[in-house]
């Protein structure tokens, strides 16, 4: 099960609308736990794996960001699963990556990670023997400052 799901904002606690804020949260963090809460009889059934997608904003506070904030509570609730389903054989990753060259950034730039880049990354989580667990992968490109 894959939760993968999220929207940002505009950088400041004065910028955009509450109503944009609630649905940045609700997708971001909401989202992803109704996704797991549903996925969680058919997960034990088969001794399945979580993947959450966090991000470095979920790590290092982002000035006026909101979304950070929003992936700091991924990153939180990816311990509390894999806490909570401890004993079931169901594996739980977060996957926090740096920039990605994705439609997420409103502008192409050099030095950003390719999706093929968190694709191998998902692959080696899920790829483990069922006694391995790999927790959280932490994913930059060499050159991201932050």
């Amino acid at each position: 099960m894959f939760a993968n799901a999220g929207f940002g904002a505009t950088r400041g606690f004065l910028e955009e609308s509450p109503e944009q804020w609630r649905s940045m949260v609700l997708t971001n963090v909401l989202g992803a736990a109704y996704t797991v809460r549903a996925a969680i009889p058919a997960l034990k059934q088969r001794r399945g794996h979580v993947l959450l997608t966090g991000s470095v904003a979920g790590r290092k506070a982002l000035p006026g960001s909101l979304y950070s904030s929003t992936k700091w509570a991924i990153t939180g609730m990816a311990e509390s699963i894999r806490a909570d389903l401890n004993g079931t054989g169901i594996r739980t990753t977060l996957i926090s990556p740096g920039a990605v060259q994705t439609p997420f950034f409103d502008d192409p730039a050099e030095g950003r990670l390719e999706p093929e880049d968190i694709a191998r990354a998902i692959l080696f989580a899920v790829s483990q023997p069922p006694h391995v667990d790999v927790n959280e992968i932490f994913i930059r490109p060499t050159s991201q400052e932050g």
